[in-house]
């Protein structure tokens, strides 16, 4: 996890990437291609935002934890692992399912889309 914002030059309207980047349900096809522009991005068609250092928190947390298992983790240890109250993740992104997209992450399937809502 980092402690700090990660360094960019870049406004999120400054930041422009191919809609072909993202499958048919929004999510980021190819999870190797992440920047942190891709983040802020995605953050602005989502209509979340400013980034801050929980929503990073999260977002590295998500990539670390998706790199070593993937998988997606439970929600209410996302946020206890950060230090963030349980509700965390709804309060910055709206959905898990935002918090994953805007992390960059692929496609989780079917099944575990219903746990993101």
């Amino acid at each position: 996890m980092n402690s700090k914002l990660p360094e960019h030059n870049a406004t999120p309207a400054e930041t422009k990437l191919p809609l072909d980047i993202f499958d048919e349900d929004g999510f980021v096809a190819d999870a190797m291609s992440w920047s942190s522009k891709t983040s802020l991005f995605i953050a602005e068609l989502d209509g979340v935002g400013p980034l801050t250092q929980e929503h990073w928190s999260i977002i590295y947390y998500l990539r670390d934890h998706y790199m070593k298992n993937g998988a997606l983790p439970v929600e209410s240890h996302v946020c206890w692992v950060n230090h963030l109250s349980r509700d965390a993740i709804k309060t910055l992104f709206g959905r898990f399912r935002e918090a994953w997209r805007i992390a960059g992450l692929p496609n989780p399937g079917e099944e575990a889309k219903t746990y993101m809502n």
